[in-house]
Formats: C-alpha cells, sequence, structure tokens
C-alpha cells in the first residue's frame, strides 16, 4: 500500500493550472482533478516543466489506462473510457510501484463515491 500526499483540483480555475510552472514535486506528492461528471478526459503539457505521468480512474478508483507526458508539449493525453478523475504523478512513480491499469487506487475520494 502507498500513500500519495495529493492536492485537489476541482475548479474550472484549479484544473486549467493544475502542475504548470513547478520546478519539482517530492516522489508521494501529485496532483488530482476531479470533474463533475464522467467524461473523456484530454490533458497536455503546455506550461508543465516536469515529466508526469497521468492515471485516469474511474468512479470505483480503477485506474483506466496511463499516459507518460513530455513537458513543455501540446500533445494530447486521453482516458480510454469516461472517467472523472485524474492523479498526476511525477513520471515513473506508478512504474516503480508496479500500478499498472486495472489497479484500484483506494481513499476518502472513491469511497465518497460508491
Amino acid at each position: 500500500m502507498y500513500q500519495i500526499d495529493a492536492q485537489v483540483a476541482k475548479t474550472p480555475e484549479q484544473r486549467q493550472t493544475g502542475l504548470m510552472f513547478r520546478k519539482e514535486m517530492p516522489q508521494a506528492e501529485g496532483m488530482i482533478f476531479v470533474f463533475e461528471q464522467p467524461a473523456t478526459q484530454c490533458f497536455w503539457m503546455k506550461n508543465t516543466l516536469i515529466p508526469l505521468t497521468a492515471a485516469f480512474v474511474a468512479d470505483d478508483g480503477r485506474i483506466v489506462n496511463l499516459a507518460d507526458m513530455k513537458p513543455m508539449t501540446e500533445d494530447s493525453h486521453c482516458s480510454k473510457e469516461p472517467v472523472r478523475f485524474v492523479l498526476e504523478m511525477n513520471q515513473g512513480w506508478f512504474e516503480h510501484k508496479n500500478i499498472k491499469a486495472g489497479t484500484k487506487l483506494g481513499g476518502e475520494l472513491f469511497a465518497q463515491i460508491r
């Protein structure tokens, strides 16, 4: 079991800013983006300085898919099915923890949805 200290981005302004302009982020920290309704979510890295991996997460906490994202690019990275949550962590964090698509995340956020 791994504990993540994730900032929550739930307003449109917070989601738009995300992790832009940060020069570093501790390994056990990240940001979780919370949307009002499940939808195909797409992310890009314009103005983001650190390499990240996005985990697209279903309401039950299941990781639908993961996407490695390069800094300062406008490449679009999308969920493979409608999701309400996207968890961004430092690139390599999920891989080093052997966390893959299909893994279920726990925590208060997902318990509230059920």
